[in-house]
This record gives C-alpha cells, structure tokens and sequence, in this order.
C-alpha cells in the first residue's frame, strides 16, 4: 500500500513556530474526523523553511486533500 505526504510550507523567521503550530491543527482535524493510520508532524528544513505534513494511505488522499488544502505532495519514503 503507498503512502503519500501532503505538505504544507511555511517561510521565513517565524516559519518552524507557524508550521509546529499547524501541525496541531492537523492532529485536531485527525482526531475529530476520526481517521485512522495517519501520520503528521512538523519538519525545519532550514532556519528559514518548515513543513507541516500528514501521511496518508493512498486510498484516502483525495477527501483529505479536498479538505485540507496542502500546498504540495510526494510520495512518502
């Protein structure tokens, strides 16, 4: 079964606060839609970069990417 990352990216000083803090929000949404096998947390890929990701089976990509609105995605490793 593959998995997908969807990814939301935050820039500039303050972007690992805004994207630790969306990935909250991300954890929220999981938890009141009651979905299962899903993966999210926050990643600074520099001082000046951050994501916020969710890892979902493929199969329920679609309504979750309706829903939530990631800036990208990639098949995670």
């Amino acid at each position: 079964m593959r998995k997908l990352k969807l990814i939301w990216d935050f820039k500039g000083p303050e972007g690992i606060k805004i994207a630790e803090h969306h990935a909250i929000h991300l954890k929220e949404f999981i938890e009141a839609e009651n979905y299962k096998n899903l993966t999210t947390g926050f990643e600074a890929l520099n001082e000046f970069h951050a994501i916020a990701f969710l890892i979902t089976p493929e199969e329920q990509m679609r309504p979750l990417r309706d829903a939530l609105k990631p800036h990208r995605g990639q098949v995670a490793e």
